[in-house]
C-alpha cells in the first residue's frame, strides 16, 4: 500500500503542476510579439480585418501584433507556416472556408486540416449574393432556373478561383436547382467582375460588398442572397429560401486558428479577447463597411463549424466531380 500511496501522491502532484503550469501560461500570455498570418497577398478584406483585430490586440495586451501576409498556393503556404510554428499562442492564423475545402481537392497537403490546427474563434461572416448581367432575360430565381433548364450548359458563371467558395456556390446551385451552368474561373474577383459587367459571363456569386455600386446603378441584377435574412443594404433581394431554393447555404466566414498543441488556457484567453474585440462598436462599423458582420463563437463551436462545412463541401465536390489540376 505504501508504494501505491506514493504513486497516487506523485500523480496528484503531477496534475497540480500541470494545472499550475497552465495558469501561469495564461497569466504570462502574451509575453512577446504575436505573428498574425494571413494566407493571402497584401491588400483586400483579409488584410483589413487582420490589421483591425491586430491593432486592438496590441492595445489590449501591450504586445505588437505583426500581420504576416503569406499568399500563394491557394492558402496552403500560409497554413503550412502556421502548423510549423511553436504552439504557444504567439502565432495566429486567419482562416476561411478554403481551409476545409482544400482537403477534398488536393491528394497530398503538407498538413492535416483538422488534426494540425486548433480553432480559437470566428471573427466575421458574410453571405454570398447571386447577380446577373442585365442581358440575361430573368428577373428572379425561378425565371433563372427555368431559363437554365431550357438552355443547359449555355449560361456561364464566373468564380474568383477554382475550388473556392464562389466556385462551389455555383456548383451547389446547379445541384440543388437541377440545372447545368458552365464554370468560368478567373484569377481574382476583379477580372471576374469585369467580364460579368462586359457580358462575357452571365452569373456570379460573391460577397455583397463586391457588387453594391453596380447593383444600385442597374449594371447588375441581384437575384437572391444566401442566409436566413435579407440585407438592409438590399431589402428588395430575397433569400434563396424565400425565392424557392430552401437549404442553399454558402455563407463565408473568417476565424482564428493556432497550431495544435497550444495550451487550452491560452486558447480560451485569446478566444475571449477576440470575441470582445469584434463586438466593439467601432469594429462592427468597420466590418459593416467591408460587407461583413461580427460572428462570435467559442473554440468548441468553431470546431463544430469546421467539421460541418468540411462535410458540406465534400458532398458538393464529389457530386460535381470537381478536380484541381
Amino acid at each position: 500500500m505504501k508504494g501505491f500511496n506514493a504513486v497516487v501522491r506523485m500523480a496528484t502532484v503531477g496534475v497540480l503542476m500541470t494545472i499550475a503550469g497552465a495558469a501561469i501560461a495564461q497569466q504570462n500570455y502574451p509575453n512577446k510579439p504575436i505573428r498574425f498570418i494571413t494566407p493571402y497577398p497584401p491588400g483586400g478584406s483579409t488584410t483589413v480585418l487582420a490589421r483591425l483585430v491586430g491593432q486592438k490586440l496590441t492595445e489590449s495586451w501591450g504586445q505588437q501584433v505583426i500581420v504576416d501576409n503569406r499568399g500563394g498556393g491557394n492558402t496552403i503556404i500560409g497554413t503550412e507556416a502556421l502548423v510549423k510554428s511553436p504552439p504557444d499562442g504567439h502565432t495566429i492564423f486567419l482562416a476561411s472556408p478554403l481551409l476545409v475545402i482544400l482537403p477534398h481537392l488536393y491528394h497530398a497537403l503538407p498538413y492535416d486540416t483538422l488534426r494540425d490546427v486548433a480553432p480559437v474563434a470566428t471573427l466575421a461572416s458574410t453571405e454570398l449574393i447571386l447577380v446577373l448581367n442585365p442581358s440575361v432575360p430573368a428577373n428572379n430565381l425561378q425565371e433563372l432556373i427555368a431559363l437554365a433548364k431550357s438552355m443547359p450548359g449555355q449560361l456561364n458563371y464566373a468564380s474568383s478561383s477554382s475550388g473556392g467558395p464562389t466556385h462551389l456556390a455555383g456548383e451547389m446551385f446547379n445541384i440543388m436547382a437541377g440545372v447545368k451552368t458552365q464554370h468560368v474561373p478567373y484569377k481574382g474577383g476583379g477580372p471576374a467582375l469585369t467580364d460579368l459587367l462586359g457580358g462575357q459571363v452571365q452569373m456570379y456569386f460573391n460577397t455583397p460588398v463586391s457588387f453594391i455600386s453596380h447593383i444600385k446603378s442597374g449594371k447588375l441584377k441581384a437575384i437572391a442572397i444566401s442566409g436566413e435574412m435579407r440585407l438592409s443594404t438590399f431589402p428588395q433581394v430575397p433569400t434563396f429560401t424565400q425565392a424557392g431554393l430552401a437549404g442553399f447555404d454558402v455563407g463565408y466566414w473568417q476565424g482564428i486558428l493556432v497550431p495544435a498543441g497550444t495550451p487550452k488556457a491560452i486558447i480560451d484567453k485569446l478566444s475571449a479577447e477576440l470575441s470582445r474585440i469584434v463586438a466593439l462598436p467601432d469594429i462592427k462599423a468597420k466590418l459593416d463597411s467591408q460587407g461583413f458582420a461580427p460572428f462570435i463563437s467559442t473554440p468548441a463551436q468553431f470546431a463544430v463549424l469546421l467539421k460541418s462545412d468540411m462535410a458540406k463541401y465534400a458532398k458538393v465536390i464529389k457530386t460535381a466531380n470537381i478536380k484541381i489540376e
